[in-house]
């Protein structure tokens, strides 16, 4: 079979095409076919060997992928032949608060990932997939997906006319976009490109700010809540200044990423004396992923797919996240 393997971390160069043999699912196991991956931010940090852990050394990377059941051990009663399915982001984590063992079980990057032609699984690892969905569009679910759902329902209740303020156009901000819209929430998001602007506009934005053209664009945000404050942010930035200056009285952060950069100004006086609840998201369980998946069946949502881009040409999706300019998610065909 054909796979990538980091086989030298620190830049995308490392990235190797290899043909091994094809594995065989033992006990509770289940191989899969591999139809389509979707990357990350995280992706792009591990394989330029800037993620907050070093990655095995000849690890497969990524840790989305969606596909289709191959073959089945003996005991696997979860899934059968034919079934389309996804990977959960952790080894272990079925339902509840992530445990300290769950930690290091992250695929690609501890653990082997999803960027080959296939790969065995433990059938408690699998989620099945909403029909309506193609596998390119399934494989962005794992992660940006998961962590979408839980930063908006995870650590409390979102309800209609509640009020979210998402950052930028990767992944995870459309994701948030797109499910707080399900909830009936109302949406403010921000980029510094008028053109991916009114692409949010065509999601479902109600109000859209360019923070490029605006540095004081949380004055902004009070301004359209009517000095209130948002009910929750969804903070991949790592901005905790800007983000305590949106959030209302009471209100929620949900902490995913620093893509401004790892040095967060956490003004912790303000957040008690304003009594605002900061959770870190990191992604979900597979009861989260199910529970999810549920909603986008049931309204039909469609994720944002920017590029998709050849399984021999994966360097090149590693290129366009590192670019920046993608919008939405960056997709890796199948073998």
């Amino acid at each position: 079979m054909k796979l990538h393997r980091l086989d030298t971390p620190g830049s995308i160069d490392g990235l190797v095409l290899h043909d091994e043999a094809t594995p065989a699912p033992g006990p509770f196991q289940v191989l899969v076919r591999v139809r389509a991956n979707s990357i990350n931010y995280r992706d792009l940090l591990i394989a330029r060997g800037q993620y907050m852990r070093n990655p095995v050394k000849g690890v497969i990377p990524l840790s989305d992928g969606a596909g289709e059941v191959a073959a089945v051990g003996a005991g696997v009663t979860r899934v059968a032949s034919g079934d389309r399915v996804a990977a959960t982001f952790a080894r272990g984590w079925i339902g509840g608060p992530r445990q300290p063992d769950t930690e290091m079980g992250d695929r690609g990057g501890s653990q082997e990932g999803m960027l080959a032609e296939y790969a065995v699984l433990g059938e408690e690892e699998l989620v099945k997939l909403p029909a309506h969905l193609s596998f390119e569009e399934a494989a962005t679910l794992p992660c940006a997906g998961v962590t979408a759902w839980v930063a908006l329902s995870g650590f409390g209740t979102l309800t209609a006319g509640d009020t979210v303020l998402v950052q930028g156009t990767g992944g995870v901000s459309i994701f948030a976009l797109q499910l707080a819209k399900l909830f009936g929430a109302r949406v403010i998001a921000t980029s510094s490109s008028e053109e991916k602007l009114a692409r949010l506009k065509t999601l479902g934005a109600d109000h859209v700010i360019n923070y490029a053209a605006n540095p004081d664009w949380e004055k902004e945000v009070q301004a359209i809540t009517e000095k209130r404050g948002v009910d929750v942010v969804v903070e991949v930035v790592g901005d905790f200044a800007k983000s305590l200056k949106c959030v209302r009285h009471g209100g929620r952060i949900s902490f995913i990423g620093w893509m401004g950069g790892r040095k967060v100004d956490l003004t912790v006086t303000g957040i008690i004396a304003r009594h605002i609840s900061v959770h870190g998201i990191g992604v979900g369980s597979r009861v989260d992923f199910e529970a999810m998946n549920r909603a986008i069946d049931m309204h039909r949502l469609k994720p944002v797919v920017d590029r998709v881009f050849a399984f021999e040409d994966a360097k090149g999706a590693y290129a366009c996240m590192q670019s920046r300019t993608h919008f939405g998610k960056i997709v890796i065909s199948g073998a």
